[in-house]
């Protein structure tokens, strides 16, 4: 069987930071591709004394309140909204022709293969964390779904009771102390946070997908799995911004809280009403999202770890 050729640009092996910075270039030649707002007029208006309106004169219905542990908003919205054109252009069409052309069974064991090889990095970081009994079903997990499940493909751990505890590096850190630092948005990767993009390259290599080769082979899991994501949440973007005033206040905030519940194994200090205010610095609650918010956040598929 003749092996696909890896496209032109992953010639250069990818690691996270790699992406990252191929995703800042893309960003930044957005970014100068669009020309700096400023008053235009045509000569007609001019002469009649007729200023045109522009963006800067548009009043903002709802100007986002400064939040502490996004410094970086500016930068950050720009990268979320090319995030967001590269969704709808490829990832969104690409996941619904795959629902649309592919058997629900075969998604699932799609889907649970990939949880599977997740679980043994969760293995790692729960050992790390010094959770036995978490390290254990962990691993049990593993070794039910390898033998019994064919690979991981059928998922017979959670048909006999044994439970999921997802880990990674970035929870990790934040186990033993170690705070999230300013909220980042990544390109092509999402949101995230100062001390979880620290953690991304450990996370990428502890995950058994990393190793497989040729190379070729490794990127072909890295698209199916991505696809595999992507069509988990198709209708989640139509969902936010029927809840959302600001979707981008609201991601932001959904994201923080639940890595804060991921942090304290999903019993986050009742005195912290904050996104991340007892996981690293202080940060009041953003007005500008619902109070759906700053409840119980839904699952979020915000962060992905899985090469």
């Amino acid at each position: 069987m003749q092996t696909l050729n890896p496209a032109p640009f992953f010639c250069v092996k990818l690691t996270p930071t790699g992406m990252t910075l191929i995703g800042c270039v893309l960003v930044g030649l957005a970014m100068l591709a669009t020309p700096q707002v400023r008053a235009q007029t045509s000569p007609d208006a001019q002469a009649q004394g007729v200023v045109a309106p522009t963006p800067d004169a548009v009043p903002d219905q709802h100007p986002p309140v400064p939040n502490p542990k996004d410094p970086f908003e500016a930068f950050n919205r720009v990268v979320n909204s090319f995030n967001d054109s590269v969704d709808a252009a490829v990832l969104q069409p690409v996941a619904r022709a795959y629902v649309k052309a592919t058997p629900a069974v075969v998604q699932t064991g799609v889907k649970n293969f990939f949880g599977n090889l997740a679980d043994v990095w969760s293995t790692v970081n729960n050992a790390l964390q010094l959770k036995p009994q978490e390290t254990v079903e962990s691993l049990a997990r593993v070794g039910v779904n390898t033998i019994l499940g064919i690979g991981g493909v059928i998922d017979w751990a959670s048909k006999m009771g044994i439970d999921r505890h997802s880990e990674d590096f970035g929870q990790t850190l934040g186990h033993w102390g170690v705070g999230s630092g300013p909220y980042l948005v990544l390109p092509l990767l999402g949101p995230s946070t100062l001390r979880d993009t620290l953690s991304l390259t450990l996370d990428f290599k502890g995950n058994p997908t990393s190793r497989v080769r040729p190379q070729s082979a490794h990127y072909e899991l890295l698209g199916l799995n991505l696809l595999s994501k992507r069509a988990q949440y198709l209708g989640l973007g139509d969902d936010l911004n029927d809840l959302a005033l600001d979707r981008y206040s609201f991601l932001r905030d959904v994201y923080l809280q639940k890595r804060l519940s991921d942090v304290w194994d999903g019993n986050p200090p009742e005195d912290s009403e904050d996104p991340g205010a007892q996981d690293g610095a202080q940060a009041p609650a953003d007005s500008t999202a619902p109070a759906a918010s700053r409840s119980s956040p839904p699952e979020s598929p915000a962060r992905d770890t899985t090469p």
